[in-house]
């Protein structure tokens, strides 16, 4: 049976504040503040936020609001990108625009007010995001990231969802699907953090050990970090028993850049 998204949970006092980077509706950024509470002083360091769906509409960054809340809650100040995709974001668009998001974010006068280290953290395609765009933070965070994307048209993941999003196969458009593809892209250069469950079926393990393998090779610092019994969704649960790995890989993060 194919794992589900958790149910969508607000878990907030106050809505955060929004910074616009482009026209679209999808173009925008929830700001949250360490704490939940704007005023506070200087946060631990600002954290990326990006989420999944394979790169269709419904998915929205509201996957990654419960993920907000914990990672304010514990003094991280947290920027959680929106991105165009589907029919009016056909590849390279969420690229294009998680790299807009997050120059706008960095540059920014509430960016400002933070110092400590800038971490991406996506989930999935948003994985696939961070990873593309990791040098414009410190470090990276990916769980069960998408890193091969002409495996995913050839495992017809996500209910053939490369098929659908690109409208071509890896044969006919193999610029994209490489520009697409971490894998295709490495060295990164940057620490990362690799997170993925052995039961996911929307992201299987194959893709991150064949990532992190390559990685090696390439001369990267990425850390694989594999978790038994773990599917596609629980990695981007703060209840989830796995996450405390991540906030203390990122604890390190910090403490090497401070």
């Amino acid at each position: 049976m194919t794992s589900q998204p958790p149910a969508v949970v607000r878990p907030r006092a106050q809505d955060p504040a929004v910074l616009r980077y482009g026209d679209h509706p999808d173009q925008w950024v929830e700001l949250w503040d360490q704490g939940g509470n704007a005023g506070k002083g200087p946060a631990r360091g600002l954290v990326l936020l990006v989420h999944g769906g394979y790169w269709q509409a419904p998915y929205t960054l509201d996957l990654m609001r419960p993920m907000a809340a914990d990672l304010a809650a514990r003094g991280w100040a947290v920027a959680n990108i929106e991105y165009r995709r589907d029919a009016e974001g056909r590849w390279p668009v969420p690229e294009e625009d998680v790299r807009a998001a997050i120059a706008a974010v960095l540059g920014s006068a509430w960016a400002g007010r933070h110092a400590g280290p800038r971490v991406s953290l996506g989930h999935s395609v948003g994985g696939q995001l961070a990873l593309l765009t990791a040098e414009a933070v410190d470090a990276v965070v990916a769980l069960a990231p998408v890193t091969d994307v002409p495996r995913v048209w050839r495992e017809g993941l996500g209910q053939d969802a490369a098929r659908r999003y690109f409208g071509a196969s890896p044969e006919e458009a193999p610029g994209a699907y490489a520009a697409a593809s971490p894998l295709a892209r490495l060295p990164l250069g940057r620490p990362a953090l690799v997170v993925q469950g052995d039961a996911d079926d929307r992201v299987p393990l194959g893709h991150s050990l064949a990532y992190a393998a390559a990685a090696e090779v390439a001369g990267d610092a990425v850390l694989l970090e594999v978790h038994a019994g773990a599917d596609h969704f629980v990695v981007i649960d703060p209840a989830w028993e796995g996450w405390g790995d991540v906030v203390e890989w990122m604890a390190r993060v910090e403490a090497e850049r401070g």
